[in-house]
Order: C-alpha cells, then structure tokens, then sequence
C-alpha cells in the first residue's frame, strides 16, 4: 500500500486521469480494474474513476510497487540538464520563452529527454519552483509547441490552473500568434488571407497542400503581408488561422514562394543559388514565431492580467538580408 496526498495542483481532476499520470507504466485496462476492484481509496472510501480531486485528499494505493515511479531519478536526470532557451517574460503563473532552432518541443519516438520541456522544468527547478518529489501528476508544461526547426515564443504553465485556462484559450482561439519568414521571390498579392486543403503523412511526417476538399485532408487558413522585398527574397508576417502541421511552409511554397533554407517543402537549387556567393547559409527554414498577443474575449482568472498584452522576440537572420 502507498499513500498520497493531493495538492493544489491535483485539485479538480478525475481520478482515473490522476492515476493515469501518476502511475504512466500502468495499462488502462489495469487502471480501471483495479478501481473497479475497489484498490484505491480516497479519505478512507472506494470513489469511482469519475471523483473530482480536492486538495487535501489522502488516496491510498493497494496495487503493485512497481508502478511507484522514483522522484528522485526524476530529479537527477532535470539536474543534467542547461536550459538553452531566451525568457521573455515570467510571472508565478507563466513563462514564455524564445525556443533556440533544434530543440524539440516535447518528447516523440526519437527523443524523449532533451526537449524544451524538460529545460522549463530543469529551469524552474533549479530557481526552486518546481520540485518533482512535492508533485504527484502535476508537473510545469508546454501551452503550445513549434517545429523542433523553428525559432520563437512558447508559453508555458507553472501551476494547472494556468495550464487550464491557457489550453481554453489557445483552443478557443484567444491568442494572436504571428510569424516572420523570408521567402523566395515577391508574392502577388502582396498581402492576402489563402485557403486551401492539408494532408498528413504519419509515416514521413510530411504534408501535401491542394485546392481540393477530400475524406482525408483538412482546411487551412493562411494570412500573410509582405513587408519588403529586394525583389529576390521577402520578409512576410504570417498569420495562421489554423494551426496544422508545418502548414507556414507547405502552403507558402504551395503559393510558389518556398521559405528560405526549407530542405523539406523548399527548393534545394534555389537555396544553392541564393547562398553560392555568400559567406554563410542557413541549415533550417527561415521561420520565426516573433509574436503573441492575448485577446481574451471569455473569462481567464488568475490570468485576467494578461488581456491585452503583446511579447515579441527576434528572428536569428537579423534585419539585414532584406
């Protein structure tokens, strides 16, 4: 038997999502067998897997030790990290910070550790805001993600009710993200908003953009504005009004205007022309996520504070290809 005591940020939960968390090595089918079974007790009573946690619980576990994960590995494995990131803004509930090109956003099949979740949390740890052997479920994360590719802002979320509302708000479209590319050539228009259609493949992690609506693919909805241009490369803000995989440069170089650096959607030619008489090239896209404004329209709670407010970063190319 093991015992735990919820806190404030395993508060509102159900409990079979906090087992869910709490236990990660643990099977669903054994999870709920082991509720129905009557192996977890809160404060003393068989709850069902629907109980909302409150602070304060005391759940006892009558199951396996071998699904109690070590905190203190936990730890020690944050301790080996240096985070690599630029803050651009931080308060008790939030940071937001600029994600250097090459380090993932959150673990997949390839990587599971050096991911700028991890760095949040080795960050915040080290600041002594975050300890993994005082937490149950609950630990700091990432409200949105970026391509592991992709320079820019990130928002993540030091305690669960800041993660709550900012999934709400990200979901509910409440946040004005904009983007700074280069791209090749001069886009006509030099502005506009374009739809078109998305396919993903899982199997190459890649997308196909078209004209036409099928079964399997989805609608995309991209802005942009052209902000200058030497009439070889261009600097555009992009605004996305989906948010689909790598859909910036898929549906760019679908428009005929591939970003620059882009060895996946772009041109390898056109890149080895625009760089064979310079002293430097860029290995990734040229692909920023410089902007973010809160536009909270429904209510936010203990992030009311944030209504309004813009964070901007800098792309790494500077302001002088253009």
């Amino acid at each position: 038997m093991r015992e735990l005591h919820a806190g404030v940020n395993d508060a509102g939960q159900r409990l079979d999502k906090f087992m869910g968390k709490t236990f990660p090595k643990m099977p669903q089918s054994l999870l709920y067998k082991y509720l129905r079974q009557k192996c977890v007790k809160v404060n003393g009573k068989h709850e069902k897997a629907e109980y909302r946690l409150q602070a304060g619980d005391v759940l006892r576990f009558y199951i396996s030790d071998e699904f109690f994960e070590d905190s203190g590995e936990k730890t020690q494995n944050l301790d080996k990290i240096k985070p690599s990131f630029g803050v651009i803004y931080e308060d008790e509930n939030i940071l937001i910070v600029d994600k250097p090109i090459g380090l993932l956003c959150q673990s997949d099949e390839k990587e599971s550790f050096n991911t700028l979740d991890n760095h949040v949390r080795a960050y915040l740890r080290a600041k002594g805001e975050y300890d993994p052997e005082k937490e149950n479920a609950f630990a700091p994360s990432l409200c949105n993600r970026i391509d592991k590719n992709t320079q820019g802002l990130v928002i993540a979320a030091k305690n669960a009710e800041a993660l709550r509302i900012m999934n709400e708000k990200i979901k509910a479209r409440e946040l004005d993200k904009r983007y700074l590319c280069l791209v090749f050539g001069v886009p006509k228009p030099k502005e506009g908003v374009f739809t078109a259609y998305l396919y993903k493949d899982n199997k190459t992690n890649t997308v196909t953009v078209s004209e036409k609506s099928k079964p399997y693919n989805k609608d995309i909805k991209t802005g942009y504005k052209t902000l200058r241009t030497d009439g070889k490369i261009s600097l555009l803000e992009v605004q996305l009004f989906t948010g689909r995989t790598h859909q910036i440069r898929a549906h760019m170089a679908y428009l005929g205007h591939p970003l620059l650096g882009d060895g996946k959607y772009g041109s390898a030619a056109k890149n080895k022309e625009f760089f064979k008489d310079k002293k430097f090239s860029f290995e990734y896209q040229a692909l920023c996520s410089y902007k973010l404004t809160f536009e909270f329209t429904t209510p936010s709670g203990l992030l009311e504070y944030l209504n309004g407010k813009t964070f901007e970063t800098k792309p790494y190319w500077g302001n002088d290809l253009v």
